[in-house]
């Protein structure tokens, strides 16, 4: 192994989880969970990754009946986290990462707006949105056949009805953790529900769930603690956070690291554990003036460990992967560069992971970065 990557093969502690190397398998939808079980060779799927550190699942639903559907990365056959089906094949596949020595975490995932109305579990559910609308929308990226079906967003939430999405998030939260996973992640980030109402252009509301900066983390704060409540204070939760939106790839919650303390500061205080820093590619300045990535910004100005993603060991970021031929490149001294000058503790990694169950080994064995087989995202190998 080359000697500049040894440090990312140390472990890692937060509270009561400890993890071998500082590798972690990005959540990835897999559409492969009919009825919301996940079907059984997924625990073969991601047992075959537990040599990473951590495991972060594909997104699962919390226990409310508009948190899944057809959507963008979305579609007919996602698990969700309550019900005896979903709960004892979820408990199959915490054993079998477990014995396979690995630790592993599910990503709690509420689409919110980007949800199709009259899709998923319970298509009768209406989809949830901070003020009914989607905010500016980036027609080159998002599929020609969804433009039609997202004029409507979703339905303005009201607070019993936010009150029943926090309560569900609790509740799976909790279920998870008599499962045995190892942390909780978080999905606040690309627009769906959480982050659709950090984001000012689609939460336009002027009650308690919106307003200025500050008072747009007012439910992602509320989940945060409710997931605090009904888990052991040690196990750690982990927050997705990221600028960009599904609807606009340029977007930004932040113009200023002034901007970006005052949001990701009042989410670690209200629980967070672990950062979960998206970018289109980990190594794009965040802000004019320095080099830094959005990860190493948030790592220091809330002094919490943090995760960096995005276009690892590729030569093109995800979404532009679906229009253009991508190729693996090896970026990972430049990733062991940033993580020696302290700009994130651990790295997720998402297409290789998938593509290649043993690419970490193939790392260490100096053969990764050879030519995936694509086809991969099709299937649970």
């Amino acid at each position: 192994m080359r000697q500049e990557l040894e440090p990312l093969f140390t472990p890692f502690t937060c509270g009561s989880l400890t993890t071998a190397n500082r590798f972690v398998m990005s959540p990835m939808t897999r559409n492969f969970s009919p009825d919301g079980v996940p079907v059984p060779g997924a625990a073969d799927y991601y047992a075959r990754r537990a040599h990473m550190g951590l495991v972060i699942t594909e997104g699962v639903g919390p226990d409310h009946p508009g948190a899944l559907g057809d959507g963008t990365t979305g579609g007919p056959a996602l698990p969700v986290l309550y019900g005896d089906a979903a709960l004892a094949s979820w408990k199959s596949i915490v054993d079998a990462v477990h014995a396979a020595g690995g630790k592993i975490a599910p990503q709690l995932w509420h689409m919110g707006p980007i949800r199709l109305a009259g899709t998923g579990p319970h298509p009768g559910a209406p989809s949830i949105s901070p003020s009914g609308i989607w905010g500016p929308l980036d027609k080159t990226m998002v599929p020609p056949d969804y433009l039609e079906a997202v004029k409507v967003p979703g339905i303005p939430a009201s607070d019993a009805e936010i009150a029943d999405i926090i309560a569900g998030f609790a509740r799976s939260a909790a279920q998870a953790h008599e499962l045995g996973f190892d942390a909780i992640a978080l999905h606040g980030a690309h627009g769906y529900l959480l982050d659709s109402f950090l984001w000012g252009e689609t939460n336009q509301r002027s009650d308690q769930w919106g307003g200025d900066r500050l008072r747009r983390t007012r439910l992602a704060r509320d989940v945060i603690r409710a997931v605090r409540r009904a888990i052991p204070a040690d196990k750690p939760i982990i927050f997705r956070f990221s600028q960009w939106k599904l609807q606009d790839y340029g977007a930004r919650l932040a113009e200023t690291p002034e901007e970006l303390s005052m949001i990701t500061s009042a989410l670690a205080d209200a629980g967070v554990d672990i950062f979960d820093v998206s970018t289109r590619n980990f190594d794009a300045p965040a802000f004019d003036g320095s080099d830094m990535g959005l990860s190493g910004w948030v790592r220091k100005l809330t002094g919490k460990p943090v995760m960096t993603v995005g276009g690892i060991g590729f030569d093109k970021d995800l979404q532009s992967s679906f229009m253009e031929p991508t190729a693996p490149i090896d970026n990972l001294g430049e990733v062991a560069r940033r993580f020696g000058a302290g700009e994130f503790d651990l790295v997720a990694i998402g297409r290789a992971a998938l593509m290649d169950a043993d690419w970490i080994g193939k790392v260490r064995r100096e053969e990764a970065f050879k030519p995936f087989d694509m086809s991969a995202y099709g299937r649970l190998d």
